[in-house]
């Protein structure tokens, strides 16, 4: 993903002109907007990935899968995202009335991209980490096997946990689930890689 910025706005007034856009979205920190421009094919096929092995673990439990059009607000940071995908644990708290903006997430993922790699991995994080419901956010990167897993700690720390092997399985404990990093990167093939290597 790319962004680029727009001049800013109050939160309603950038919410409600969002609600209304057809075919872009923007995220929104602090009165600046910024336009989320489309990712890589390696991008979505494993937020798709990812997405496909929770709902399935998830299936008939009280934690739900969103896509990526779901809103997340975070209203300590003055900031809304979109997040690659998200889950909840429990009963959703919205923003207000429209049901179309979260702010009680369990999880958020992100797949990184050259562009927002450095983003994504501070002043973002910073700002869900102000999440109060947040118990684990994931870094997917695209160009190589490698996932680090941020969990909150009881006491409020965040623990990282790095994999860099296919064979290795992520536990998610806030939700019960445990992931293959092998599911992960299905179908994904790298620059480096040979086609009858692929994962």
């Amino acid at each position: 993903m790319q962004t680029q910025t727009v001049p800013g706005y109050r939160f309603e007034d950038y919410l409600a002109i969002e609600r209304e856009a057809i075919d872009a979205k923007h995220e929104y920190v602090a009165g600046e907007v910024f336009a989320m421009t489309g990712g890589s094919y390696e991008h979505s096929l494993i937020a798709a990935n990812i997405t496909g092995e929770l709902r399935q673990q998830l299936k008939g439990g009280t934690c739900s899968v969103l896509t990526s059009d779901m809103r997340i607000r975070i209203e300590a940071a003055d900031v809304c995202a979109y997040p690659d995908l998200s889950v909840l644990c429990g009963e959703p708290v919205f923003h207000d009335a429209r049901r179309d903006v979260l702010t009680n997430p369990t999880l958020i993922a992100e797949v990184l991209s050259p562009s927002t790699e450095a983003y994504d991995r501070g002043g973002k994080f910073a700002h869900y980490r102000r999440l109060p419901s947040l118990r684990h956010y994931l870094l997917i990167a695209q160009d190589q096997v490698s996932v680090d897993v941020f969990t909150r700690l009881p006491d409020g720390r965040w623990m990282l946990d790095a994999y860099d092997d296919l064979d290795a399985e992520i536990p998610l404990d806030a939700l019960g689930v445990q992931l293959s990093v092998r599911d992960f990167y299905d179908r994904v093939l790298f620059e480096s890689d040979d086609p009858a290597d692929q994962p």
